[in-house]
């Protein structure tokens, strides 16, 4: 087929058409399709996976932030020198990595 380049600014594309028809006969296609899986998820699904998503994160970063906090108070109450002051004792401490990598 044919090779069509569309210009504009700063993007470029080139398409290639396969075969001519007549557009009273054919309907418009794209390459798109409303049978695409994806697209059928998000027309059904899309605001619960959505949501599920938001409250999922928000409970990690929730986790996230209770552990630090419960790694940098066990080391105040073993005497560690504490985060603010320049010390670097919670490096060392379990509990506050895990709330890291949450």
């Amino acid at each position: 087929g044919s090779l069509i380049t569309l210009s504009c600014l700063s993007h470029r594309v080139v398409c290639q058409v396969i075969s001519s028809a007549d557009t009273a006969d054919s309907v418009w296609d794209n390459g798109t399709s409303d049978d695409f899986w994806i697209t059928r998820l998000e027309s059904n699904y899309g605001f619960y996976i959505g949501l599920g998503l938001a409250v999922f994160s928000s409970f990690l970063i929730g986790s996230s932030v209770i552990l630090k906090k419960k790694g940098l108070l066990r080391l105040v109450e073993k005497g560690g020198t504490r985060a603010g002051d320049g010390g670097h004792g919670y490096l060392k401490d379990w509990l506050w990595w895990a709330g890291l990598l949450t």
